[in-house]
């Protein structure tokens, strides 16, 4: 299960943003959001950040 934040970064991750612009979004350091992408695609057992998306869109995740 994915902790609040790291949910807030999926669905940044769904809508296609960076990195540094999750960052900037979320006001949390670069190096955070890559542990949390890291730990979201551990988590979910993905591949990369597409499978992310499909995984989103699978689920029913919204993705605004």
């Amino acid at each position: 299960m994915l902790s609040p934040r790291e949910y807030d970064v999926f669905l940044a991750i769904t809508q296609g943003l960076s990195n540094p612009t999750i960052s900037e979004k979320l006001t949390l350091a670069l190096p955070t959001i890559k542990t949390h992408v890291n730990r979201i695609l551990t988590k979910l057992d993905a591949r990369d950040r597409v499978h992310l998306v499909i995984l989103a869109c699978e689920h029913g995740v919204a993705m605004e």
